[in-house]
């Protein structure tokens, strides 16, 4: 009997189980025939086309079609809410065959209630705040099958919390006195949720319909190309004959899958279903090989330029620019995943388990010059890249895209022609043995010309300095001609079959890849739309100052206890809830908790810290057992229990759960106020050294078994390392504090685009008072510091020993940070004059050095079959 219950818990997916996982999760688990079918794929189709319409320059070029912002949101959710109920069925029992007459009904109501802000656009503007009775009939009709929609597509949490939230805008004057409000009636409410821009129809709605989307595509027309196999199949012909290569392939391979997809399920699914057999192939115990690949695939919501839609949503949040936030995230995500392949390492040594050999093994030697040779190729081609296009742009500012566009299809053409020289990849069955590797350098060949669009991207982003919806349209207009042209162009290349043939084929892979991108992003535009009910909530009635006043007065002011608290509370809200949903909840509800609790305490940190912070909390909800399909999908390749694999996942991940502390006290992990080459060299040194040894302190193994004492000198070490301004602050006071004009006068001390501390205080428009700390990003220095405070957003004058507000920009960085006319600045500080907090490392790296060498001397006595035992 016991053995009849543990083959049930632990039963093999297929791979037709596992693709219903991602479905169910992701696209929708209904898959109909006929007509009908045929009608999902044209009204998914018509969706892409839609939004590519509306991101090019074509509406405004021909002066047709020309859609506002708030229609933009309205279509976009009407399309997204008729997919949903139509690709999710309603239970688990409904029929996936055949779509039930009340769900087209459903759907059809569902999706007018949707676009009736674009139905009636003009009659609604002409009577702002004052609803009709038809009014608030659609807009609770709408709410109650957005919900409905949200229950199919997110599951339970998402609509739980929404419900939570409209209860309490409803019943406000009867909740208890700390969480009271005056309360909103029905008409009130509903406007505010569903007629205006504030809620459902908000910021995080646009944001999807703006950027969201085209990314999605961007990644799903990627995949469909072919590059999520080229990323698998190069990762592992790089990594798998190391000491247990096919983790550290399925590491590399999820951090190339995460650039490319916002989902972590279907990046589990993707990577997973070849890596997973392959590592218990080699010694990895099942959970393990699982935790392995729910861990990288998970941190490939952190990486950028996806981030799981998250890094679209900080650019409205935060209001810095989309490449500003790439930059502040990129090397968390990095150590992040250097870390993850050390741990992989670190089990493997503990195991003393071997990788897979290659076919044509060579020496040492020639390897090490071949690794060399490929990446100074690299560096030498991404200089030519850097400097040489960048001097196109220089020389001719008007036509650089078009040069660059040329250029691009002539190395799309060549790249193509080098990739018929070698045989053709295809997905293996993992269940097949693999004896040895196949040789890397044909591997990565057949496959360089799908790095072209991610290079368009770029370029778009970094070089032309396009919008984020304008670089990733032209970047899959160009994917899309690659979709068309590769199959027919390799045909033609290699001499067998008709290129007539190809086109078609071609032409069946960009519509697959269009109909995949609107279907995977039917979850996100449905759970973008029913976070806006929070969000709204949060502005109608306040409830984010109650969540402020609560965690001060539980964690008593005390900084490290609040950032504890707000962990958690981020820990509870993003179980259940996906990526997109899971940060607009938190940022919504927990980042002005830091910035208003840090600000009144002494901790001023960049608003894109704070952001980072609850965001990487959040996601790390995915990872916390008992909730997360990742894990559940990543137990049923690897036929364990996947509440084991959640937890050994969990103890993989607590790497990722200590960056944000360390870059909220140590904001040089983002890229911020790095003074140089030689300071940006030592800090993504320092930053990884700390995160490696963090991870062999956590798992026990260093250059051998570690004692707890040694484990305990390396999490210090890890401290130090991480923040080593800690010890350098009890010595020397960081800060000198000025007043009056003297503060006026040290503004332009502060170096160019820099961030200036002041201290404010005052009455703000809702008669609260305000006293608090914050970081004012200033621009270029100015010929006056009045000037220059102007420039920020803030006009000021001198008034005694204050500063006295007496304007604020709307829309500036100034009114995001909550200063107000009226205020005055009490103080400023300026950083004071001592010795670089880097020279702490010196002593770090000798104590280092020691363990190491008490480690090796230990493990040369040692057999390490018995460590490991």
């Amino acid at each position: 009997m016991a053995g009849v219950k543990k083959t049930q818990e632990h039963h093999q997916l297929t791979d037709e189980e596992l693709k219903q996982i991602v479905a169910e999760a992701d696209t929708g688990g209904r898959k109909p025939t006929g007509a009908v079918a045929q009608a999902m794929m044209l009204i998914a189709l018509a969706w892409s086309l839609f939004q590519l319409w509306i991101a090019s320059p074509l509406p405004f070029t021909f002066g047709i079609f020309v859609f506002n912002d708030t229609e933009s949101r309205a279509i976009h959710l009407a399309f997204s809410v008729f997919l949903a109920f139509m690709a999710y069925p309603a239970f688990k029992r409904s029929p996936r065959e055949f779509i039930p007459a009340v769900d087209w009904l459903l759907a059809a109501v569902g999706a007018f209630c949707a676009a009736y802000l674009f139905l009636f656009y003009s009659q609604l503007s002409e009577r702002p705040g004052s609803p009709t009775d038809y009014d608030l009939v659609v807009a609770v009709t709408g709410m109650v099958l957005l919900l409905e929609a949200a229950r199919r597509a997110l599951g339970l949490p998402m609509v739980i919390l929404a419900i939570v939230f409209i209860i309490y805008i409803f019943a406000g004057p009867h909740m208890p006195d700390m969480i009271a409000h005056k309360g909103a009636s029905l008409g009130k409410g509903m406007s505010h949720l569903w007629l205006t821009t504030e809620g459902v129809f908000g910021v995080a709605l646009g944001v999807s319909s703006g950027f969201i989307f085209l990314f999605v595509l961007f990644g799903a027309l990627l995949e469909t190309a072919g590059a999520g196999n080229y990323f698998i199949k190069s990762a592992v012909g790089l990594l798998g004959h190391l000491r247990g290569g096919p983790a550290k392939a399925a590491v590399v391979a999820s951090a190339a899958t995460g650039v490319i997809s916002g989902s972590s399920i279907a990046n589990v699914v993707t990577t997973g279903t070849f890596t997973i057999p392959l590592m218990k192939r080699i010694g990895y115990r099942a959970d393990k090989a699982a935790a392995v690949e729910v861990a990288g695939s998970v941190n490939g919501q952190i990486m950028p330029p996806v981030m799981g839609a998250a890094a679209f949503l900080m650019v409205e949040y935060v209001g810095i620019p989309y490449v500003q936030v790439l930059k502040h995230a990129i090397v968390p995500a990095l150590i992040s995943y250097i870390a993850l392949f050390y741990i992989v390492h670190l089990e493997a040594m503990k195991a003393n388990l071997q990788g897979i050999p290659r076919q044509n093994p060579k020496p040492w030697q020639q390897s090490l010059i071949s690794f060399t040779m490929t990446m100074s190729g690299l560096v030498i081609l991404a200089g030519i890249v850097y400097w040489g296009l960048g001097w196109i742009k220089t020389v001719a500012p008007d036509g650089s895209i078009v040069i660059i566009a040329i250029l691009m299809s002539i190395a799309y053409i060549a790249l193509l022609k080098l990739a018929t020289k070698y045989p053709e990849l295809h997905m293996d069955d993992p269940n097949d043995p693999i004896e040895s590797l196949p040789d890397v350098g044909p591997t990565l060949k057949s496959g360089l010309h799908y790095l072209l669009p991610v290079a368009a991207l770029i370029w778009n982003l970094m070089i032309e300095q396009l919008s984020p919806a304008l670089s990733a349209f032209w970047a899959t207009m160009f994917l899309c001609f690659i979709l068309v042209t590769q199959r027919p162009i390799t045909a033609f290349f290699r001499g067998v079959s008709s290129p007539a043939v190809e086109v078609r084929r071609g032409f069946q892979d960009l519509l697959d890849g269009l109909v995949t991108g609107a279907r995977n992003m039917i979850g996100i535009g449905i759970a973008t739309a029913a976070a806006g009910v929070i969000v709204g909530t949060v502005t109608l009635t306040g409830v984010g100052l109650v969540m402020t006043e609560l965690v001060e007065t539980l964690s008593g002011g005390n900084i490290v206890i609040m950032l504890f608290m707000v962990a958690f509370i981020c820990l509870i809200l993003g179980m259940g809830l996906p990526t997109t949903a899971n940060y607009i909840i938190v940022s919504t509800l927990m980042a002005p908790v830091i910035v208003e609790v840090g600000a009144q305490n002494g901790l001023l940190v960049p608003l894109i810290a704070v952001h980072l912070f609850v965001f990487y909390f959040g996601l790390m909800a995915d990872v916390t057992p008992p909730v997360g399909l990742a894990s559940y999908a990543a137990a049923g390749i690897a036929l364990t229990d996947p509440i084991k694999t959640g937890i050994t996942a969990f103890t993989y991940s607590i790497r990722t759960a200590v960056l944000p502390f360390m870059f909220i006290f140590n904001t040089q992990l983002l890229l911020i106020d790095i003074e140089g080459p030689f300071h940006l060299i030592l800090t993504l040194f320092s930053a990884t050294v700390a995160s490696l040894i963090f991870a062999a302190a956590t798992q026990g193994w260093f250059m051998t078994r570690s004692k707890y004492w040694e484990s305990g000198v390396l999490i210090a070490l890890t401290f130090v390392l991480f923040r080593p301004g800690f010890i350098m602050d009890e010595v020397f006071p960081p800060y000198e504090r000025l007043h009056g004009t003297a503060a006026v006068e040290a503004v332009n001390m502060v170096p160019d685009n820099g961030r200036l501390r002041l201290f404010i205080e005052g009455i703000n428009i809702d008669g609260d008072e305000v006293s608090k700390g914050v970081l004012l990003p200033l621009g270029p220095k100015a010929a006056t510091a009045k000037e220059r405070f102007a420039a920020a957003g803030v006009k000021v004058i001198p008034f005694g020993e204050d500063i006295q507000v007496i304007g604020v920009d709307f829309g500036s960085q100034a009114e995001k940070l909550g200063i107000e006319q009226g205020f005055k600045i009490s103080a400023v500080e300026l950083p004071n004059e001592r010795p670089a907090k880097e020279w702490i490392f010196l002593p770090a790296f000798i104590v280092l050095g020691l363990i190491v060498m008490i480690q090796r001397r230990r493990a040369k006595h040692l057999d390490p079959h018995a460590v490991a035992a």
